[in-house]
Protein backbone atom coordinates (compact mmCIF):
# COMPACT_ATOMS: atom_id res chain seq x y z
CA UNK A 1 0.00 0.00 0.00
CA UNK A 2 1.50 3.34 -1.07
CA UNK A 3 2.03 6.16 1.43
CA UNK A 4 -0.70 8.82 0.96
CA UNK A 5 0.90 12.22 1.57
CA UNK A 6 -2.46 13.88 2.29
CA UNK A 7 -3.73 11.31 4.81
CA UNK A 8 -0.82 9.31 6.27
CA UNK A 9 1.75 10.41 8.83
CA UNK A 10 1.75 12.91 11.69
CA UNK A 11 2.15 16.00 9.52
CA UNK A 12 -0.44 15.14 6.87
CA UNK A 13 -3.54 16.50 8.62
CA UNK A 14 -2.01 19.89 9.36
CA UNK A 15 -0.19 20.20 6.05
CA UNK A 16 -3.10 19.30 3.79
CA UNK A 17 -6.03 20.54 5.94
CA UNK A 18 -6.90 23.51 3.74
CA UNK A 19 -6.40 21.57 0.48
CA UNK A 20 -8.67 18.80 1.71
CA UNK A 21 -11.33 21.35 2.68
CA UNK A 22 -10.95 23.11 -0.68
CA UNK A 23 -11.41 19.87 -2.59
CA UNK A 24 -14.46 18.98 -0.49
CA UNK A 25 -16.25 22.27 -1.15
CA UNK A 26 -15.31 22.69 -4.83
CA UNK A 27 -17.51 20.93 -7.40
CA UNK A 28 -15.68 18.56 -9.73
CA UNK A 29 -16.94 20.51 -12.75
CA UNK A 30 -15.31 23.66 -11.33
CA UNK A 31 -11.99 21.86 -10.97
CA UNK A 32 -12.21 20.59 -14.55
CA UNK A 33 -12.98 24.12 -15.75
CA UNK A 34 -9.90 25.42 -13.95
CA UNK A 35 -7.83 22.59 -15.40
CA UNK A 36 -8.97 23.61 -18.90
CA UNK A 37 -8.02 27.23 -18.12
CA UNK A 38 -4.56 26.05 -17.08
CA UNK A 39 -4.12 24.15 -20.34
CA UNK A 40 -5.19 27.22 -22.33
CA UNK A 41 -2.72 29.36 -20.38
CA UNK A 42 0.14 26.96 -21.02
CA UNK A 43 -0.72 26.79 -24.73
CA UNK A 44 -0.82 30.57 -24.99
CA UNK A 45 2.59 30.83 -23.35
CA UNK A 46 3.97 28.10 -25.63
CA UNK A 47 5.15 25.89 -22.78
CA UNK A 48 5.84 22.73 -24.75
CA UNK A 49 8.35 19.94 -24.98
CA UNK A 50 9.30 18.13 -28.14
CA UNK A 51 9.23 14.40 -28.80
CA UNK A 52 10.66 13.57 -32.21
CA UNK A 53 10.61 10.29 -34.07
CA UNK A 54 7.21 9.17 -32.77
CA UNK A 55 5.00 10.57 -35.53
CA UNK A 56 2.25 13.15 -35.22
CA UNK A 57 2.72 16.56 -33.67
CA UNK A 58 6.04 16.56 -31.81
CA UNK A 59 5.22 19.71 -29.82
CA UNK A 60 3.27 18.68 -26.72
CA UNK A 61 2.11 20.20 -23.49
CA UNK A 62 3.25 18.47 -20.36
CA UNK A 63 -0.06 17.82 -18.56
CA UNK A 64 -0.41 20.07 -15.51
CA UNK A 65 -2.41 18.91 -12.52
CA UNK A 66 -4.00 21.76 -10.58
CA UNK A 67 -3.94 20.07 -7.14
CA UNK A 68 -0.63 21.08 -5.52
CA UNK A 69 1.75 18.73 -3.74
CA UNK A 70 2.68 20.07 -0.29
CA UNK A 71 5.88 19.59 1.73
CA UNK A 72 6.06 20.72 5.34
CA UNK A 73 8.79 23.15 6.41
CA UNK A 74 10.47 20.58 8.67
CA UNK A 75 10.52 18.01 5.85
CA UNK A 76 12.14 20.51 3.48
CA UNK A 77 14.80 21.47 6.02
CA UNK A 78 15.87 17.85 6.28
CA UNK A 79 15.75 17.32 2.52
CA UNK A 80 17.69 20.47 1.64
CA UNK A 81 20.47 19.65 4.11
CA UNK A 82 20.81 16.21 2.54
CA UNK A 83 20.76 17.62 -0.98
CA UNK A 84 23.55 20.09 -0.22
CA UNK A 85 25.64 17.33 1.31
CA UNK A 86 25.11 15.06 -1.68
CA UNK A 87 26.00 17.70 -4.28
CA UNK A 88 29.18 18.60 -2.39
CA UNK A 89 30.20 14.94 -2.42
CA UNK A 90 29.43 14.51 -6.12
CA UNK A 91 31.49 17.60 -6.95
CA UNK A 92 34.38 16.35 -4.82
CA UNK A 93 34.21 13.02 -6.65
CA UNK A 94 34.50 14.77 -10.02
CA UNK A 95 37.45 16.87 -8.87
CA UNK A 96 39.13 13.71 -7.59
CA UNK A 97 38.62 11.32 -10.52
CA UNK A 98 39.91 13.89 -13.00
CA UNK A 99 42.96 14.62 -10.84
CA UNK A 100 44.37 12.64 -7.88
CA UNK A 101 41.92 9.66 -8.11
CA UNK A 102 42.18 9.05 -4.36
CA UNK A 103 38.85 7.22 -4.15
CA UNK A 104 39.96 4.83 -6.90
CA UNK A 105 43.35 4.21 -5.33
CA UNK A 106 41.60 3.47 -2.03
CA UNK A 107 39.58 0.75 -3.76
CA UNK A 108 36.25 2.25 -2.77
CA UNK A 109 35.07 2.43 -6.39
CA UNK A 110 36.44 0.04 -9.04
CA UNK A 111 38.79 1.91 -11.36
CA UNK A 112 37.40 0.31 -14.51
CA UNK A 113 33.89 1.44 -13.61
CA UNK A 114 35.09 5.05 -13.84
CA UNK A 115 38.03 5.14 -16.23
CA UNK A 116 36.46 2.86 -18.86
CA UNK A 117 33.03 4.49 -18.60
CA UNK A 118 31.87 6.30 -21.73
CA UNK A 119 30.80 9.26 -19.58
CA UNK A 120 34.37 9.78 -18.36
CA UNK A 121 36.07 12.50 -20.43
CA UNK A 122 39.87 12.16 -20.80
CA UNK A 123 39.96 15.78 -22.01
CA UNK A 124 39.21 16.87 -18.42
CA UNK A 125 42.07 14.93 -16.81
CA UNK A 126 44.43 17.28 -14.96
CA UNK A 127 42.16 20.30 -15.41
CA UNK A 128 40.27 22.10 -12.64
CA UNK A 129 37.49 24.53 -13.62
CA UNK A 130 37.16 27.93 -11.89
CA UNK A 131 36.48 27.50 -8.21
CA UNK A 132 36.87 23.73 -8.58
CA UNK A 133 33.17 23.50 -9.38
CA UNK A 134 31.95 20.91 -11.88
CA UNK A 135 28.25 20.58 -10.99
CA UNK A 136 26.94 24.14 -11.10
CA UNK A 137 23.34 23.00 -11.71
CA UNK A 138 22.16 19.64 -10.38
CA UNK A 139 18.76 17.98 -10.33
CA UNK A 140 18.41 15.22 -7.73
CA UNK A 141 15.39 12.95 -8.22
CA UNK A 142 13.74 12.03 -4.93
CA UNK A 143 10.99 9.53 -4.10
CA UNK A 144 9.06 8.99 -0.91
CA UNK A 145 7.74 5.73 0.54
CA UNK A 146 6.73 6.78 4.07
CA UNK A 147 6.43 9.65 6.53
CA UNK A 148 10.20 9.90 7.03
CA UNK A 149 11.34 7.70 4.16
CA UNK A 150 12.81 9.80 1.35
CA UNK A 151 15.22 8.18 -1.11
CA UNK A 152 17.43 9.49 -3.88
CA UNK A 153 16.37 7.75 -7.08
CA UNK A 154 19.04 9.25 -9.33
CA UNK A 155 21.41 12.18 -9.70
CA UNK A 156 21.43 14.53 -12.70
CA UNK A 157 24.74 16.39 -13.05
CA UNK A 158 24.90 16.98 -16.82
CA UNK A 159 22.13 19.24 -18.12
CA UNK A 160 19.13 18.68 -15.81
CA UNK A 161 15.89 20.08 -17.22
CA UNK A 162 12.45 20.92 -15.91
CA UNK A 163 13.06 24.05 -13.86
CA UNK A 164 10.98 26.20 -16.23
CA UNK A 165 7.97 24.00 -15.49
CA UNK A 166 8.56 24.45 -11.76
CA UNK A 167 8.41 28.21 -12.25
CA UNK A 168 5.50 28.26 -14.68
CA UNK A 169 3.48 25.85 -12.53
CA UNK A 170 3.70 28.28 -9.61
CA UNK A 171 2.74 31.20 -11.84
CA UNK A 172 -0.29 29.26 -13.10
CA UNK A 173 -1.46 28.46 -9.56
CA UNK A 174 -1.12 32.08 -8.48
CA UNK A 175 -3.27 33.15 -11.43
CA UNK A 176 -5.89 30.42 -11.16
CA UNK A 177 -6.22 30.09 -7.39
CA UNK A 178 -5.01 33.33 -5.76
CA UNK A 179 -7.12 32.89 -2.60
CA UNK A 180 -6.03 29.31 -2.08
CA UNK A 181 -2.38 30.32 -2.45
CA UNK A 182 -2.87 33.26 -0.08
CA UNK A 183 -4.25 30.97 2.63
CA UNK A 184 -0.89 29.17 2.73
CA UNK A 185 2.49 30.66 3.57
CA UNK A 186 4.28 29.43 0.47
CA UNK A 187 8.04 29.55 0.20
CA UNK A 188 8.70 31.42 -3.09
CA UNK A 189 10.40 29.86 -6.10
CA UNK A 190 10.48 32.92 -8.39
CA UNK A 191 14.04 33.90 -7.44
CA UNK A 192 15.54 30.86 -9.16
CA UNK A 193 16.63 32.78 -12.32
CA UNK A 194 18.27 35.39 -10.10
CA UNK A 195 20.12 32.71 -8.15
CA UNK A 196 21.10 30.92 -11.36
CA UNK A 197 22.58 34.08 -12.87
CA UNK A 198 24.48 34.85 -9.65
CA UNK A 199 25.83 31.29 -9.61
CA UNK A 200 27.01 31.49 -13.22
CA UNK A 201 28.61 34.92 -12.75
CA UNK A 202 30.41 33.72 -9.62
CA UNK A 203 32.35 31.09 -11.57
CA UNK A 204 33.45 33.35 -14.42
CA UNK A 205 37.20 33.64 -15.11
CA UNK A 206 38.69 36.21 -12.76
CA UNK A 207 39.73 38.49 -15.60
CA UNK A 208 36.04 38.94 -16.55
CA UNK A 209 35.55 41.48 -13.77
CA UNK A 210 32.35 42.25 -11.87
CA UNK A 211 29.93 41.92 -14.81
CA UNK A 212 30.83 38.85 -16.88
CA UNK A 213 28.96 38.08 -20.09
CA UNK A 214 26.82 34.95 -19.68
CA UNK A 215 25.07 33.09 -22.51
CA UNK A 216 22.95 29.94 -22.79
CA UNK A 217 24.15 27.61 -25.53
CA UNK A 218 21.30 25.60 -27.06
CA UNK A 219 21.40 22.95 -29.79
CA UNK A 220 18.42 24.72 -31.35
CA UNK A 221 14.66 24.63 -31.67
CA UNK A 222 14.52 20.88 -32.31
CA UNK A 223 15.79 20.13 -28.80
CA UNK A 224 13.12 18.83 -26.42
CA UNK A 225 13.97 21.51 -23.82
CA UNK A 226 14.29 24.46 -26.22
CA UNK A 227 11.41 26.30 -24.55
CA UNK A 228 13.28 26.12 -21.26
CA UNK A 229 16.50 27.46 -22.80
CA UNK A 230 14.69 30.53 -24.12
CA UNK A 231 12.65 30.96 -20.94
CA UNK A 232 15.71 30.99 -18.68
CA UNK A 233 17.62 33.32 -20.99
CA UNK A 234 14.71 35.75 -20.95
CA UNK A 235 14.32 35.54 -17.17
CA UNK A 236 18.04 36.14 -16.59
CA UNK A 237 18.36 38.83 -19.24
CA UNK A 238 21.07 36.98 -21.17
CA UNK A 239 21.40 35.79 -24.75
CA UNK A 240 20.40 32.33 -25.91
CA UNK A 241 22.79 31.32 -28.68
CA UNK A 242 23.54 28.43 -31.00
CA UNK A 243 26.98 27.26 -31.98
CA UNK A 244 26.90 29.30 -35.20
CA UNK A 245 26.39 32.50 -33.16
CA UNK A 246 29.79 32.05 -31.50
CA UNK A 247 33.38 31.71 -32.65
CA UNK A 248 36.76 31.12 -31.02
CA UNK A 249 39.76 33.28 -31.78
CA UNK A 250 43.10 33.02 -29.97
CA UNK A 251 41.43 30.68 -27.45
CA UNK A 252 38.81 33.30 -26.59
CA UNK A 253 35.07 32.86 -27.21
CA UNK A 254 33.19 35.66 -28.95
CA UNK A 255 29.53 36.17 -29.78
CA UNK A 256 28.52 37.67 -33.10
CA UNK A 257 26.40 40.81 -32.63
CA UNK A 258 25.24 43.64 -34.86
CA UNK A 259 27.73 45.87 -33.03
CA UNK A 260 30.61 43.48 -33.67
CA UNK A 261 32.15 40.60 -31.69
CA UNK A 262 31.45 40.51 -27.94
CA UNK A 263 33.55 38.42 -25.59
CA UNK A 264 31.78 35.57 -23.74
CA UNK A 265 32.85 34.67 -20.21
CA UNK A 266 30.40 31.96 -19.10
CA UNK A 267 28.50 29.45 -21.21
CA UNK A 268 25.56 27.67 -19.60
CA UNK A 269 25.59 24.89 -22.10
CA UNK A 270 22.51 22.78 -22.77
CA UNK A 271 24.39 20.62 -25.28
CA UNK A 272 25.61 17.11 -24.46
CA UNK A 273 29.36 16.51 -24.23
CA UNK A 274 29.44 14.56 -27.49
CA UNK A 275 28.24 17.54 -29.52
CA UNK A 276 29.91 20.39 -27.64
CA UNK A 277 33.17 20.77 -29.58
CA UNK A 278 33.86 18.90 -32.84
CA UNK A 279 37.59 19.37 -32.27
CA UNK A 280 37.45 17.22 -29.11
CA UNK A 281 34.33 15.12 -29.32
CA UNK A 282 32.16 14.11 -32.27
CA UNK A 283 33.71 15.67 -35.41
CA UNK A 284 30.35 15.57 -37.20
CA UNK A 285 28.63 17.83 -34.67
CA UNK A 286 26.89 20.77 -36.34
CA UNK A 287 25.52 22.34 -33.15
CA UNK A 288 28.68 22.76 -31.11
CA UNK A 289 31.46 25.34 -31.09
CA UNK A 290 34.87 24.35 -32.54
CA UNK A 291 37.65 25.33 -30.18
CA UNK A 292 35.52 25.97 -27.07
CA UNK A 293 37.43 23.32 -25.11
CA UNK A 294 40.71 25.07 -25.95
CA UNK A 295 39.28 28.33 -24.63
CA UNK A 296 37.96 26.55 -21.54
CA UNK A 297 41.26 24.89 -20.69
CA UNK A 298 43.10 28.16 -21.34
CA UNK A 299 41.00 29.73 -18.57
CA UNK A 300 39.22 32.18 -20.88
CA UNK A 301 35.67 30.87 -20.51
CA UNK A 302 33.71 28.80 -18.00
CA UNK A 303 31.44 25.95 -19.06
CA UNK A 304 28.51 25.03 -16.84
CA UNK A 305 28.16 22.20 -16.19
CA UNK A 306 31.69 20.99 -16.73
CA UNK A 307 32.26 18.46 -19.54
CA UNK A 308 32.64 15.01 -18.05
CA UNK A 309 30.28 15.72 -15.14
CA UNK A 310 28.13 12.86 -16.41
CA UNK A 311 30.38 10.30 -14.76
CA UNK A 312 28.91 11.44 -11.42
CA UNK A 313 25.33 10.63 -12.40
CA UNK A 314 25.98 7.37 -14.22
CA UNK A 315 23.59 4.79 -12.77
CA UNK A 316 26.44 2.33 -12.23
CA UNK A 317 28.22 4.99 -10.11
CA UNK A 318 25.05 5.84 -8.16
CA UNK A 319 25.37 2.99 -5.61
CA UNK A 320 28.71 4.45 -4.47
CA UNK A 321 27.47 7.99 -3.66
CA UNK A 322 26.98 7.24 0.07
CA UNK A 323 30.61 6.06 0.11
CA UNK A 324 31.62 9.35 -1.54
CA UNK A 325 29.93 11.29 1.29
CA UNK A 326 31.87 9.33 3.88
CA UNK A 327 35.17 9.49 1.95
CA UNK A 328 35.22 13.18 1.01
CA UNK A 329 33.13 14.84 3.71
CA UNK A 330 33.75 12.42 6.61
CA UNK A 331 30.02 12.51 7.36
CA UNK A 332 27.22 9.96 7.34
CA UNK A 333 24.84 10.42 4.39
CA UNK A 334 21.67 12.32 5.27
CA UNK A 335 19.81 10.92 2.24
CA UNK A 336 19.55 7.22 1.48
CA UNK A 337 19.92 5.53 -1.90
CA UNK A 338 17.48 2.99 -3.26
CA UNK A 339 19.16 -0.45 -2.92
CA UNK A 340 20.71 -1.21 -6.32
CA UNK A 341 22.01 -4.30 -8.09
CA UNK A 342 24.82 -3.91 -10.62
CA UNK A 343 24.20 -6.58 -13.23
CA UNK A 344 27.87 -6.71 -14.20
CA UNK A 345 28.52 -8.32 -10.79
CA UNK A 346 27.95 -12.05 -11.06
CA UNK A 347 26.17 -12.32 -7.71
CA UNK A 348 23.94 -9.30 -8.38
CA UNK A 349 23.15 -10.58 -11.87
CA UNK A 350 22.04 -13.96 -10.56
CA UNK A 351 19.80 -12.27 -8.00
CA UNK A 352 18.25 -10.04 -10.65
CA UNK A 353 17.61 -12.84 -13.13
CA UNK A 354 15.94 -14.89 -10.40
CA UNK A 355 13.64 -12.05 -9.34
CA UNK A 356 12.77 -10.11 -12.50
CA UNK A 357 9.07 -10.12 -11.61
CA UNK A 358 9.84 -8.03 -8.48
CA UNK A 359 12.45 -5.57 -9.77
CA UNK A 360 12.77 -2.44 -11.88
CA UNK A 361 15.49 -2.93 -14.51
CA UNK A 362 17.10 0.17 -16.02
CA UNK A 363 19.75 0.98 -18.60
CA UNK A 364 22.81 2.18 -16.72
CA UNK A 365 23.05 5.11 -19.12
CA UNK A 366 19.38 5.52 -20.01
CA UNK A 367 17.05 8.44 -19.31
CA UNK A 368 13.50 9.60 -19.85
CA UNK A 369 11.98 6.28 -18.77
CA UNK A 370 13.25 4.50 -21.90
CA UNK A 371 14.99 1.11 -21.80
CA UNK A 372 13.28 0.30 -18.50
CA UNK A 373 11.22 -2.66 -17.30
CA UNK A 374 8.97 -2.58 -14.23
CA UNK A 375 8.85 -6.26 -13.31
CA UNK A 376 5.45 -6.43 -11.58
CA UNK A 377 3.82 -4.75 -14.60
CA UNK A 378 5.72 -6.69 -17.29
CA UNK A 379 4.49 -9.81 -19.03
CA UNK A 380 6.49 -13.03 -19.38
CA UNK A 381 7.72 -12.10 -22.86
CA UNK A 382 9.13 -8.76 -21.71
CA UNK A 383 10.82 -10.34 -18.70
CA UNK A 384 12.37 -12.96 -20.98
CA UNK A 385 13.59 -10.24 -23.35
CA UNK A 386 15.23 -8.30 -20.51
CA UNK A 387 16.81 -11.48 -19.16
CA UNK A 388 18.40 -11.98 -22.57
CA UNK A 389 19.61 -8.38 -22.69
CA UNK A 390 21.12 -8.60 -19.22
CA UNK A 391 22.95 -11.81 -20.08
CA UNK A 392 24.23 -10.36 -23.36
CA UNK A 393 25.43 -7.01 -21.92
CA UNK A 394 25.31 -7.14 -18.12
CA UNK A 395 27.27 -3.90 -17.64
CA UNK A 396 24.49 -2.00 -19.44
CA UNK A 397 21.91 -2.69 -16.72
CA UNK A 398 21.12 -2.07 -13.08
CA UNK A 399 18.09 -3.21 -11.08
CA UNK A 400 16.25 -1.89 -8.04
CA UNK A 401 13.32 -3.00 -5.89
CA UNK A 402 9.91 -1.81 -7.09
CA UNK A 403 9.16 0.96 -4.62
CA UNK A 404 5.63 1.91 -3.64
CA UNK A 405 6.04 5.61 -4.49
CA UNK A 406 3.97 7.97 -2.38
CA UNK A 407 0.72 9.33 -3.79
CA UNK A 408 -0.93 12.72 -3.76
CA UNK A 409 -4.48 13.70 -4.79
CA UNK A 410 -4.76 14.29 -8.53
CA UNK A 411 -7.56 15.32 -10.87
CA UNK A 412 -8.16 12.13 -12.88
CA UNK A 413 -10.81 11.09 -15.38
CA UNK A 414 -13.04 9.60 -12.73
CA UNK A 415 -12.54 12.38 -10.19
CA UNK A 416 -9.97 13.05 -7.47
CA UNK A 417 -7.69 10.03 -7.13
CA UNK A 418 -4.25 9.22 -5.69
CA UNK A 419 -1.38 9.14 -8.18
CA UNK A 420 2.31 8.35 -7.69
CA UNK A 421 4.85 11.21 -7.68
CA UNK A 422 8.55 11.97 -7.48
CA UNK A 423 10.39 15.25 -6.86
CA UNK A 424 13.31 16.93 -8.64
CA UNK A 425 14.84 19.75 -6.57
CA UNK A 426 17.38 21.96 -8.35
CA UNK A 427 20.64 22.76 -6.56
CA UNK A 428 22.96 25.60 -7.62
CA UNK A 429 26.66 25.41 -6.71
CA UNK A 430 28.49 28.72 -7.01
CA UNK A 431 31.91 29.89 -5.94
CA UNK A 432 30.56 31.32 -2.70
CA UNK A 433 27.65 29.09 -1.75
CA UNK A 434 25.09 26.44 -2.60
CA UNK A 435 21.53 27.69 -3.09
CA UNK A 436 18.22 26.08 -3.94
CA UNK A 437 14.66 27.36 -4.07
CA UNK A 438 12.31 25.43 -1.77
CA UNK A 439 10.67 22.48 -3.46
CA UNK A 440 11.35 21.60 -7.06
CA UNK A 441 9.49 19.92 -9.88
CA UNK A 442 6.92 17.31 -8.84
CA UNK A 443 6.25 14.82 -11.63
CA UNK A 444 3.12 12.71 -11.46
CA UNK A 445 2.21 9.40 -13.10
CA UNK A 446 -1.25 10.21 -14.46
CA UNK A 447 -2.28 6.68 -15.37
CA UNK A 448 -3.80 4.65 -12.55
CA UNK A 449 -1.24 2.33 -11.00
CA UNK A 450 1.61 3.65 -13.14
CA UNK A 451 4.99 4.36 -11.55
CA UNK A 452 6.44 6.12 -14.63
CA UNK A 453 6.39 9.89 -14.12
CA UNK A 454 8.51 10.98 -17.11
CA UNK A 455 6.80 13.48 -19.42
CA UNK A 456 8.00 11.52 -22.46
CA UNK A 457 6.12 8.52 -21.08
CA UNK A 458 2.81 10.25 -20.36
CA UNK A 459 3.55 11.79 -16.97
CA UNK A 460 2.50 15.25 -15.85
CA UNK A 461 3.61 17.89 -13.34
CA UNK A 462 2.30 19.62 -10.24
CA UNK A 463 3.17 22.77 -8.36
CA UNK A 464 5.22 21.92 -5.28
CA UNK A 465 4.36 23.97 -2.20
CA UNK A 466 6.89 24.13 0.62
CA UNK A 467 5.21 25.74 3.60
CA UNK A 468 7.07 28.35 5.59
CA UNK A 469 5.33 27.22 8.76
CA UNK A 470 4.00 23.90 9.98
CA UNK A 471 0.38 24.47 8.98
CA UNK A 472 -1.57 26.70 6.58
CA UNK A 473 -3.64 29.66 7.66
CA UNK A 474 -7.29 28.68 8.29
CA UNK A 475 -9.75 29.58 5.56
CA UNK A 476 -12.12 32.49 6.20
CA UNK A 477 -15.53 31.12 7.19
CA UNK A 478 -17.31 32.80 4.29
CA UNK A 479 -14.90 31.56 1.61
CA UNK A 480 -16.56 29.48 -1.09
CA UNK A 481 -15.82 28.31 -4.61
CA UNK A 482 -12.71 27.14 -6.38
CA UNK A 483 -10.06 29.14 -4.55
Amino acid sequence: MAFDEMRDGDLAAATYAEIEAWLARTPLERLRQKSAEAELLFRRLGITFAVYGEGGDPERLIPFDIIPRIIAASEWRALSAGLEQRVRALNAFLADVYNERRILKAGIIPQALVLENEAYQPHMVGFRPPGGIYTHISGIDMVRTGADDFFVLEDNCRTPSGVSYMLENREAMLRLFPRLCARHRLAPVNRYPEHLLATLKSVAPERAGPNPNVVILTPGSFNSAYYEHCFLADEMGVEVVEGADLFVENDVVFMRTTAGPKRVDVIYRRIDDDFLDPECFRPDSLVGLPGVMRAYKAGNVTLANAPGAGIADDKAIYPYVPDMVRFYLEEEPRLANVPTYLCEREGDRAEVLANLEKLVVKLARGSGGYGMMIGPHADADMRAEFARRIQDKPSDYIAQPTLALSTVPTLAEGGIAPRHVDLRPFILFGRQEITMVPGGLTRVALREGSLVVNSSQGGGTKDTWVLEEASPQPAPAQSQGGG
